[in-house]
């Protein structure tokens, strides 16, 4: 049966059809589906379909909506297994970061993103939220195009084909009342005015795969009287405003010290949260933290590999989603880089840390996967299959070793609690396919782009590991 399709959504670009074995439409897993999309739209519907209508593209295993990775930081995925040595905790794998950032240009910074972004798109990620904190020359020097970096990152994702929200992220303080030290002097503009002026810079990028938000890194790397200035500039402009929150114990410590009440609260104070603010770990918050991130409709990202990579703790995503904050899923420090690791992921620590099973059904956990992912990162019209929404979709293989035995209707658990990015066969944005039976249509080996990249990053003489 069809689903009727938006008012002019006939017009624009000759219209492909997708015929998929079976889709998952938000509720539950449909067989023969025929999708039809123009202008990088879906723009109707049909189920029902047995076998591919004529001239159809056919997708056969199980079709989701496009995945969105809402927490990235691509750079982080050059200390892959490096970091996995030895013991120690955040603060010294952020020594390690620090020195991997040190090493970054605008060139080397576009050849490893593009390589990162490709790897997501192999996964079935078909739009980023780049936290991004690296915008001048390593002795805080601004280039002499200020955006650079943030450029390399736009290019870089354009080139790998997938969407991109540039969370331009400002960075200005060591600590409470701490001045940057030497390995963050390029992460600070100085003050948020002229973070503000910098990042109006970039809004001239936008586009249908572009999108411009801001960032707080924390609140202890942003003073209290400047984070106003971030809030008001992302209200303004309807952008989406990322805050790593409370990932730590000791960053709640030192805000009750220094201000007396925890992150969560400084921010509320400040006017931080609200509908398109997402905070991202939100790991150790007290109940009245909850209840004010749920009652102003905050989201929660949560990064559960990166957590646990870094030993971070189990945050209270359950509580939240109850007291009103949406969720969404990133795979931050890129540890793994699969949704359906994240994902699972979310389910599986919070029954370790209750002990008890099943609190979210698998379709939730897609949903924070897809659609609450991509409305986090400003694009409300993504993360579905139903006409007027963005044709961005990804498909899992139901034969692998992982996928292969159950029904078909169980869509959503096979995806969920059985397949990893390694399962996706295609990747498909805007209505054209970007992977194509496991392959990347644009990047020609992104194995091989990633392997290159990162050695040409370590091979810098001036910054020896």
């Amino acid at each position: 049966m069809p689903l009727n399709p938006p008012p002019g959504a006939r017009g624009g670009a000759p219209e492909t059809v997708y015929w998929l074995e079976h889709a998952w439409l938000g509720t539950h897993t449909e067989p023969g589906v025929a999708l039809h999309t123009a202008g990088g739209r879906i723009t109707a519907v049909h189920t029902g379909v047995p076998t591919p209508p004529p001239g159809a593209t056919a997708l056969r295993g199980l079709t989701l909506p496009g995945l969105a990775n809402a927490h990235s930081h691509a750079f982080h995925r050059a200390l892959r297994s490096r970091v996995q040595r030895g013991s120690g905790t955040f603060w010294t794998w952020r020594d390690t970061m620090y020195e991997v950032a040190a090493r970054l240009t605008p060139d080397s910074y576009y050849a490893l993103a593009r390589a990162v972004y490709a790897e997501m798109a192999l996964a079935g990620i078909t739009a980023v939220g780049e936290f991004h904190y690296v915008h001048h020359q390593a002795d805080g020097t601004p280039y002499a195009h200020p955006n650079a970096m943030g450029e390399a990152l736009i290019a870089a994702a354009a080139d790998a084909g997938i969407r991109i929200t540039l969370l331009d992220t400002v960075y200005l303080s060591a600590g409470f009342g701490a001045p940057p030290e030497a390995h963050q002097l390029r992460f600070s503009d100085g003050d948020a005015d002229r973070w503000a002026a910098r990042a109006d810079a970039l809004l001239g990028a936008e586009d249908t795969h572009t999108r411009i938000g801001a960032a707080i890194h924390s609140v202890r790397a942003v003073p209290a009287a400047q984070l106003a200035t971030v809030a008001d500039w992302a209200r303004e402009r309807s952008a989406p405003l990322h805050v790593h929150l409370s990932e730590q114990t000791a960053e709640n410590e030192a805000c009750l010290a220094a201000h007396g009440r925890t992150p969560t609260r400084l921010l509320a104070d400040h006017g931080v949260l609200g509908a398109r603010t997402t905070g991202v770990h939100n790991t150790h918050l007290t109940d009245e933290d909850v209840r004010l991130l749920g009652d102003s409709t905050t989201g929660t990202c949560m990064c559960p590999t990166t957590e646990r990579d870094l030993a971070d703790g189990i945050g209270p995503a359950a509580r939240l989603q109850d007291a009103g904050s949406p969720l969404s899923l990133g795979s931050d420090s890129h540890a793994v880089i699969d949704l359906f690791e994240e994902a699972r992921a979310l389910e599986l620590d919070e029954r370790l840390r209750t002990r008890t099973r099943g609190h979210w059904p698998a379709a939730a956990l897609l949903t924070a996967a897809s659609a609450d992912g991509h409305a986090a990162l400003g694009r409300d019209d993504a993360g579905r299959l139903s006409p007027g929404a963005l044709a961005d979709l990804t498909t899992i293989a139901l034969d692998t070793v992982r996928t292969a035995g159950a029904p078909p209707r169980l869509g959503a658990e096979t995806a969920v609690f059985a397949a990893t990015g390694a399962d996706v066969r295609h990747t498909v944005v805007g209505g054209r396919h970007l992977v194509r039976d496991g392959r990347h249509t644009r990047v020609e080996d992104p194995a091989r782009a990633l392997t290159e990249a990162i050695t040409a990053l370590y091979a810098q003489e001036d910054h020896p590991v």
